[in-house]
């Protein structure tokens, strides 16, 4: 139902910045909770970010240890579209990353609360 496509990985030096944007279908793209997940060769694939209306009908996001203080996630809902900002990026930050989605709006930070998935946006920091 919901189709995801990310777009804007790339190959960037240790300390560079990189954008993602993540566009999504949907008529109440406003009320999906969104995450970003990252998977490095031979590695479980992870949590790093979500943003998803809170209690107080606020958006409210999160973000793996590892990546607070240096990457943002953000909405603009009359794009439909949700961006990861990675900063002061590292060489362990290398992964795919993908765009999920949850248009219940109640997913957080674990792989099976998101119903739909992007196809994966590579991301290389070189030392």
């Amino acid at each position: 139902q919901v189709q995801l496509v990310e777009s804007g990985g790339g190959l960037v030096q240790a300390g560079g910045s990189l954008r993602l944007s993540c566009a999504a279908s949907g008529r109440t793209f406003s009320r999906y909770a969104m995450g970003w997940f990252r998977q490095a060769p031979g590695k479980e694939r992870e949590f790093v970010a979500f943003i998803r209306l809170g209690g107080r009908n606020a958006y409210y996001a999160d973000y793996a240890d590892s990546v607070k203080e240096r990457f943002s996630i953000s909405r603009d809902n009359a794009k439909n579209t949700v961006y990861l900002q990675m900063n002061s990026l590292k060489p362990e930050d290398t992964a795919v990353y993908y765009c999920a989605a949850d248009p219940l709006g109640s997913a957080s930070n674990y792989r099976a609360s998101y119903d739909y998935w992007g196809q994966g946006t590579q991301v290389t920091v070189s030392s």
